[in-house]
């Protein structure tokens, strides 16, 4: 019985790791995928950019190597050109004195001086039939090299397209790095200011502890006035009075001339009340 039980365990764990076991390292997956995402986040944006300018100027040993390398290719290219041009010349020297050989050998006849030496018909023949095949040959090996020297033209100028691309390339990551830096400058420095506040509460506090300094020092002065109008003492100074021929003058001279009875009545009472101690 035992047996039996230990045995469908065993098939039941199998079939639930077939069924499960894709889901389970799908899972697994995800997890790590948003663990470096986290990561990833977690780095500051400064670090992150001042990484990316290294991995630009990372890129300078292999633009160096391609520039070498293109240096190199055309001092090639250069010195095969030299030889193309060479063998052109001499082939054309060559055909020169095989077209005059041939003719030589055509004229039927016996001798021929070359250089004020004498040949013979036959040794013309021969030296022509071998310079005429040295000629083929050297014609086949131009021909080989001016296809050499048109590939390896056709692959410089792709080489130089190539590293003219990854300059302008490295160019504008460089620009683009610059904006990136500019933009977290800016968004530092907003973020400067709309975490900056400036309490006010203490100057507030100054504010109105200078108020009520104040309202007390008036409050004090207005006291003393206060208490010396009230403190009963007799007045050597003595008030001058008004003269009443001035001051009659001065009212009527202000005043229309023609005043009725009330305005008469109103000037002696001003009179009157002027005269009181």
């Amino acid at each position: 019985m035992l047996k039996k039980i230990l045995i469908g365990s065993g098939v039941v764990l199998l079939t639930g790791t077939f069924f499960f076991g894709r889901d389970l390292l799908s899972y697994v997956r995800t997890s790590a995928g948003m663990a470096r995402e986290a990561v990833v986040d977690a780095v500051p944006l400064e670090f992150q950019i001042r990484r990316a300018q290294d991995m630009i100027e990372g890129l300078l040993p292999e633009i160096r190597k391609n520039m070498h390398a293109i240096a190199r290719e055309e001092v090639e290219v250069e010195r095969l050109e030299q030889q193309i041009a060479q063998m052109r010349e001499g082939l054309a020297t060559e055909k020169s004195a095989i077209v005059r050989l041939r003719d030589d050998v055509a004229s039927g006849k016996a001798k021929v001086v070359y250089a004020g030496r004498e040949f013979t018909a036959e040794q013309v023949r021969a030296d022509l039939a071998a310079r005429f095949d040295r000629y083929k040959i050297n014609e086949a090996t131009l021909a080989g090299m001016e296809q050499i020297h048109a590939a390896r033209t056709r692959t410089l100028q792709a080489a130089r397209e190539k590293m003219e691309g990854m300059l302008a390339a490295k160019r504008q990551l460089e620009v683009e790095v610059a904006n990136l830096t500019a933009r977290l400058q800016m968004i530092e420095a907003a973020q400067t200011a709309s975490s900056l506040h400036i309490d006010g509460s203490r100057l507030s506090h100054v504010r109105e502890l200078i108020t009520d300094l104040r309202t007390k020092l008036d409050v004090a002065e207005r006291m003393v006035a206060t208490e010396t109008q009230y403190r009963g003492e007799i007045p050597v100074e003595e008030a001058n009075k008004p003269d009443i021929v001035d001051e009659v003058t001065r009212y009527f001279h202000e005043q229309p001339e023609s005043g009725t009875a009330a305005q008469e009545e109103d000037a002696a009472s001003q009179d009157a009340v002027a005269q009181l101690p």
